[in-house]
């Protein structure tokens, strides 16, 4: 099967649901693509991209060289390329009376004729790359496009209305809804429930050992709590903050070591707030990491704390519980389908700094709970969200609508 990815940024230090899909598709034998629409800028790059050479499958098809001179000989190594598989679509995409200068520019040509490779299915994560997939049926493309949506293309949707989507709902093949939470935003925006598949996004319970010890926290000794999230004010981090200033106050006996895995633009700020709240003894900001130093980070904490004020279905959520973490989390997004509220962890409402400080604390008083805990969390990870079973049933979404193809 020939599988193109279609991408808003790549890669993504946090889209490890996305590098799982790929990873496996690639171990079990099929041809995977991808395209980005520009490359993330980050530093820091998941261990999976070198191992697999995923950048050498990458094609940034937004970028389009400046120089006519550069911009010419590209197009025509494009044009060389893909002309046999796809005259007409790389003629379309040379109209200038339909696309104006886009088209005159060479634009579109460099956007759209690496496309024309007779893939089978054109996988698109988020809504507006299920756009630009959508265009692409303009050009001749015949491969089925599924679109997964996430959470910021949901919140776009109900914020700026289900419009934005329109012509996607009409001519996508399939969409994948990951969550309770994002099936019933789907119907809202306007999307027929009939093209709705839900199949979450998982992890590799492979690489998240279970924290085993017999050894039950004491007061004396440090609590060590940890948040790995973006540093985007969707996360809640001043939430977190302020809940952990609080509950030093409640509890002063305790020695809380709060650390912050992530790296965004409010890092400056929200230090501003560690500074602000006295808070530069207990808060550490260890910045963007890779998921193998990220695991070891959680087997050495203790308590897991989520924030967030936005979600759809968090996937840090399901690390924390994997190794075996008690959480406090907001009830945000789906949330709940990951914590068992009272078993493997407690909701708080969004933004309540008092409940999360409240159920942290009590978590502080009754650590023989936590192990029980933990061994739930991991449970429910994996009945619901390992992800070979989940990217088995993906493909076996792929054949179906494959073999309804004419």
């Amino acid at each position: 099967m020939k599988i193109a990815f279609l991408l808003p940024l790549f890669p993504a230090i946090s889209e490890t649901f996305i590098l799982n899909q790929l990873t496996w598709l690639l171990d079990h034998g099929h041809h995977v693509d991808i395209f980005a629409r520009k490359r993330s800028g980050e530093t820091t790059i998941h261990e999976d991209v070198e191992k697999y050479r995923l950048l050498d499958r990458t094609y940034f098809y937004w970028d389009v060289p400046l120089s006519k001179i550069q911009r010419l000989v590209s197009a025509f190594r494009i044009i060389r390329k893909h002309v046999l598989k796809n005259p007409i679509g790389i003629l379309r995409t040379l109209n200038v009376i339909k696309y104006g200068n886009l088209a005159w520019t060479l634009g579109l040509l460099h956007r759209v004729g690496p496309f024309l490779n007779d893939y089978d299915i054109v996988q698109c994560h988020f809504g507006p790359s299920g756009n630009w997939g959508i265009f692409l049926k303009e050009f001749g493309i015949h491969a089925k496009v599924v679109t997964t949506f996430h959470g910021f293309d949901i919140r776009l949707g109900l914020e700026q209305g289900g419009h934005i989507f329109q012509k996607l709902f009409k001519k996508g093949d399939c969409f994948i809804s990951i969550s309770d939470y994002n099936f019933q935003s789907l119907c809202q925006l306007g999307l027929s429930k009939e093209k709705i598949v839900t199949l979450p996004i998982g992890i590799d319970l492979r690489k998240f050992p279970l924290k085993m010890t017999n050894h039950i926290w004491e007061p004396k000794t440090p609590c060590r709590i940890v948040t790995v999230a973006r540093l985007v004010e969707e996360k809640g981090l001043r939430f977190g903050i302020e809940a952990v200033s609080q509950l030093i106050h409640v509890r002063p006996g305790v020695n809380i070591q709060y650390t912050i895995i992530g790296e965004g633009p409010l890092r400056g700020e929200l230090e501003s707030l560690v500074k602000k709240l006295n808070l530069e003894e207990t808060v550490s900001f260890r910045g963007s990491m890779e998921q193998k130093d990220i695991i070891q980070v959680l087997l050495g904490s203790d308590l897991f704390l989520f924030p967030s004020i936005a979600e759809a279905l968090p996937v840090s959520l399901m690390e924390a519980q994997a190794v075996g973490l008690p959480v406090v989390a907001t009830q945000v997004g789906s949330a709940d389908q990951i914590v068992s509220e009272g078993n493997s962890g407690f909701l708080v409402p969004s933004g309540d700094v008092a409940a999360m400080a409240d159920r942290c604390a009590y978590l502080l008083d009754h650590p023989e709970s936590w192990q029980d805990m933990g061994r739930r969390g991991r449970d429910i990870v994996a009945e619901r969200y390992d992800v070979n079973i989940l990217n088995a049933q993906l493909l076996g979404l792929y054949q179906k609508l494959l073999a309804s193809r004419p």
